[in-house]
């Protein structure tokens, strides 16, 4: 081998190793500077987790808060359980002993030295010796196996708890490789994102393939983040920690953290007549960390948060007010007296079990209101044991400023009562919004009024209550309002209500009263309008979600195809009702009088001559389902025929499937004969009288080719006269009653008559050969009478 490539070869291999010793003097320089969790807890770094659990037990119960009165305690405290929260955890301990990361913002930064060296060690590391046993681990998908969910867990489970910590869900499948590169990754997620209590689960979606399509799943590996009952698709092509906080922070209910600013403060403060506590975070950041987020979405029924950002010259004077530390993040908890805090963290990053564990001891006013069930069941649980039960105090008002005196007598008498609140609870509520609830207490009441009166109830299960009224001396408005007695007035109160508490407290006592109870009305549910809109919203990110790039333009076109589609429709059906209104218009302007008085229109019958010109329209283009009703006259007997044919077809002038034509015999004799000639089933030569055809009526069907035909001598004309003559001759003639005809008029003795009346041949006048046409109309457009079928329509040709 050359001399000269070897040389390289070693000073290459020195370059490597001589950064690697950089590398890790940097670790131990960056280790010395931070907070050591093993020098905090007193054990070595190679303890074993049972002595980082022993030594964790000794150094909490000498520095909890509550049994230590070191200044520090506290803090003290916080540190011991952060440092076993990270010794705990294997990935974690490695990450510190190997990288020096103590905190989450360690994890998020990607820009830090330490792992600027680690990245390039790793590359040169991985050149020498080969990449396959350190990705060995991050294709182990065992873990998804360990979080796997099925659907009725996500139904059951998931979807309930996301209305108060977000559920983060990972889609996989077995023989997944993107899956199997993703494992580590989603590792990493889970180690970053779960101390703030968002909750991770995975999914195989090739045995969930109900809830794939239910979540609309597109790709896997795929994440989906379950918010308040609605899934929303993590769709960014980079998986790390940081993206998926910045979609977590996206999706998140909008202003969770309301931002405060020295203006806004005492109108922030004061709003606590909503019946929730006010909260502050004071942070030295633009905007606020995900785990106050988190824990603002957790407690937003009961708490509403405000974000005071410390670098803003804005906030200058909730700085100096407050005292609170320009670098630190500080918790501030305020109740119904807002100008000093019940509570107050201040640390440099305050954990998310340090801030649920305070909230949740202050999540509550000191005379909260009982708005709501879910408000009965947490200020007034129930409790069946006798020993242990729990008195609910509670004031009856109404929504109006007259009260407020006595809410306020009523509030500092909770506030200065030394009993422990697991064991009483003052409260108030509005009669006008409980009235339900509050008539089930009204019946043992010896006042029957309740307004302004205290009830002292005990519930022994969800719908059974004990309770006693208070004598209705105790609290009354106008004393209230008396300054001059109202520290007396005040004390009496108290001293009365603490010594009928204390009776009622003892285990041998029993309240005096039991009553079922109906759930309260939820003051703060939304309104209809409300959740519409929230539903339109919630559908508006969806399709924003569902809907790629690829997607936006076809989208857009259907849109507006659809919208061209509608004006388009509108405008044509605008303008034909300005164009029938015009016609109507004119019509009945045309039908004023001479005097000016207006007549109201009556829709007129016209009716057509059936000539050459005119026979296509009226015949052979009718459109389905019209017919065309044709009188046949002459000259002669025009003038009488016509009138007799308008009256019995103007009942039927506002039907739009019907015209109404006459047509001289004279000059359409040869289109008449070849109709008759067409309908019957032999062909012969038709030799026609045009006299005998005066007075007939056709009624044409020009689009399934038929034709019906009246004529006064022609058999369906009499039909209905000769069945009733049949069945008055039947009646007459039966033996039993020779009288059974007599209601028609006819008896036995002159039914030979009649019947041989009705067949002798009568004489017809041109004046009565339309008598029968309103009968005959009335049967065609029943269907009953006889219908002539031919092959196609004649020619209309004049004489």
């Amino acid at each position: 081998m050359n001399t000269k490539a070897i040389i390289n070869r070693h000073s290459k291999s020195l370059v490597y190793w001589i950064r690697l010793l950089l590398f890790f003097a940097s670790i131990c320089l960056s280790l010395s500077a931070s907070s050591d969790p093993y020098s905090i807890l007193g054990v070595h770094k190679r303890a074993s987790m049972q002595d980082i659990r022993r030594a964790y037990k000794q150094l909490a119960k000498e520095w909890h808060p509550d049994k230590s009165k070191h200044p520090e305690a506290e803090t003290k405290f916080v540190e011991i359980k952060q440092s076993y929260e990270l010794l705990s955890d294997s990935e974690r301990r490695r990450a510190f002993d190997q990288y020096g990361i103590t905190n989450e913002d360690a994890v998020l930064d990607h820009n830090r030295p330490e792992y600027n060296n680690y990245g390039r060690f790793k590359d040169t590391f991985e050149h020498f010796y080969g990449a396959h046993n350190f990705n060995y681990h991050d294709q182990d998908i065992s873990l998804y196996h360990r979080l796997s969910i099925t659907t009725k867990y996500y139904e059951t489970n998931i979807v309930p708890k996301s209305r108060h910590t977000p559920q983060i869900l990972m889609f996989y499948a077995d023989w997944c490789f993107a899956c199997m590169k993703a494992a580590n990754s989603f590792k990493k997620l889970i180690d970053t994102l779960e101390p703030y209590g968002i909750t991770f689960a995975t999914v195989n979606a090739g045995h969930e393939e109900q809830l794939v399509r239910k979540v609309g799943v597109h790709s896997l590996p795929c994440v989906i983040m379950v918010l308040n009952d609605h899934n929303y698709v993590y769709k960014d092509s980079v998986f790390n920690p940081q993206h998926v906080v910045d979609f977590i922070r996206q999706k998140m209910p909008y202003k969770l953290l309301t931002p405060v600013t020295d203006n806004t403060l005492d109108k922030f403060l004061n709003g606590w007549v909503d019946n929730r506590v006010r909260a502050l975070i004071l942070e030295p950041r633009m905007q606020p960390r995900l785990r106050y987020l988190i824990t603002a979405y957790y407690f937003r029924e009961r708490v509403v948060f405000g974000f005071v950002e410390l670098n803003s010259k804005e906030t200058a004077y909730i700085q100096a007010k407050f005292k609170a530390h320009p670098e630190l993040d500080t918790l501030l908890i305020f109740n119904e007296f807002p100008p000093q805090p019940i509570a107050t963290v201040t640390m440099s990053d305050i954990p998310s079990t340090t801030l649920n564990n305070i909230i949740s001891l202050n999540k509550y006013l000191i005379l909260p209101r009982l708005s709501s069930q879910d408000m009965l069941e947490s200020v007034c649980p129930a409790e069946w044991n006798r020993p242990r039960k729990k008195l609910c105090v509670v004031l009856v008002t109404e929504n109006t400023r007259l009260h407020d005196g006595a809410r306020t007598v009523m509030r500092k008498i909770a506030l200065e009562s030394l009993y422990n609140r697991e064991k009483v609870r003052f409260a108030y509520i509005y009669q006008e919004k409980q009235n339900d609830f509050i008539s089930a207490f009204s019946k043992h009441n010896q006042s029957k009024e309740t307004l302004l009166q205290i009830i002292i109830f005990w519930r022994r299960d969800t719908k059974h209550i004990r309770y006693e009224w208070v004598d209705q001396t105790i609290l009354e408005a106008d004393k209230v309002l008396e300054n001059d007695t109202h520290d007396q007035y005040f004390n009496n109160t108290k001293q009365k209500l603490d010594s009928i508490i204390h009776r009622l407290l003892r285990s041998t006592e029993a309240l005096s009263f039991e009553t079922e109870v109906k759930d309260l009305f939820d003051e703060n549910s939304e309104s209809s309008i409300m959740r519409m809109l929230n539903r339109i919203i919630l559908a508006l990110e969806y399709i924003s979600d569902n809907l790629g790039h690829e997607h936006i333009l076809p989208a857009i076109s259907v849109l507006g195809t659809v919208t061209f589609i509608l004006i388009i429709g509108y405008l044509m059906s605008y303008l034909l009702h300005l164009e029938e209104e015009d016609i109507q218009l004119n019509k009945s302007k045309r039908l004023e009088n001479s005097n000016g008085k207006r007549i109201s229109y009556i829709p007129e019958l016209r009716l057509h001559e059936l000539r050459a010109e005119k026979y296509n329209g009226l015949v052979r283009l009718l459109k389905p389902g019209c017919r065309t009703i044709v009188l046949l006259t002459d000259l002669q007997s025009r003038s009488k025929l016509i009138p007799s044919f308008h009256k019995a077809v103007w009942p039927y002038r506002k039907n739009k499937t019907l015209m109404f034509a006459h047509m001289l015999i004279e000059k359409g004799i040869g289109w008449y004969a070849e109709l008759l000639r067409l309908s019957l089933s032999e062909c012969r030569e038709m030799n026609i009288n045009p006299r005998n055809c005066i007075g007939t009526v056709v009624a044409l069907n020009g689009h399934r080719k038929y034709f019906c035909m009246y004529h006064a001598k022609h058999p369906e004309s009499n039909r209905g006269a000769k069945r009733m003559i049949k069945i008055t001759r039947h009646l007459s003639s039966m033996p039993t009653d020779p009288e059974a005809g007599a209601f028609l008029g006819m008896d036995s003795s002159d039914s030979e008559t009649s019947v041989s009346d009705v067949y002798e041949p009568r004489i017809l006048l041109e004046e009565n050969l339309l008598d029968g046409l309103p009968n005959w109309l009335d049967r065609l457009f029943e269907g009953t009478t006889h219908r002539y079928y031919i092959n196609y329509w004649p020619d209309f040709t004049s004489k």
